[in-house]
């Protein structure tokens, strides 16, 4: 199925069966139709923007969806079962080492929209979430700081050299 949508995105991290990591920012729908297309090794095509995006399940090892407008994580657990404060410290220790792990990128598009965001993992392109457009890493730049510390700058606004 094909098709565009301007909802807000949420990021998509995923690693091949090669070991390759990407992400993709996707909408809520584009999330369920991936989901179905996992289940069912479908090959998933998509439009995000003016870009077309492509994806083959049987090539990838697993997924994460990373909501990018906000901190929240909804934990769902088994109803009745009370988890042992050792798991709780776990659980704990686990969300601080990725709070530890993430890549801030500051973006400055084209359309006017600035702002700072983050990944897992480091990347040298993103997607404006206002516009769509994609923006790329100015390694030239280098880091930026924001108000959220350090980050990697992208942009659109210029020719930015990608070797």
């Amino acid at each position: 199925m094909f098709y565009e949508d301007n909802e807000n995105l949420s990021i998509m991290t995923y690693t091949l069966n090669s070991g390759i990591k990407g992400t993709v920012p996707l909408s809520n729908k584009q999330i369920l139709e991936w989901i179905e297309c996992y289940r069912t090794d479908t090959k998933f095509i998509t439009a995000i923007g003016k870009e077309f995006f492509g994806l083959n399940p049987e090539l990838v090892a697993d997924f994460k969806v990373h909501n990018r407008f906000s901190n929240y994580a909804e934990v769902i657990k088994p109803v009745g079962n009370q988890q042992p404060a050792a798991e709780s410290d776990n659980s704990d220790q686990l969300s601080k080492a990725y709070e530890e792990n993430r890549v801030y990128f500051k973006v400055d598009c084209k359309c006017g929209t600035t702002y700072t965001t983050f990944s897992q993992y480091y990347t040298t392109k993103w997607y404006c979430s206002k516009c769509k457009e994609i923006v790329f890493l100015d390694k030239k730049k280098g880091r930026v700081s924001t108000d959220k510390g350090d980050a990697w700058y992208m942009t659109n606004k210029y020719y930015v050299s990608r070797d």
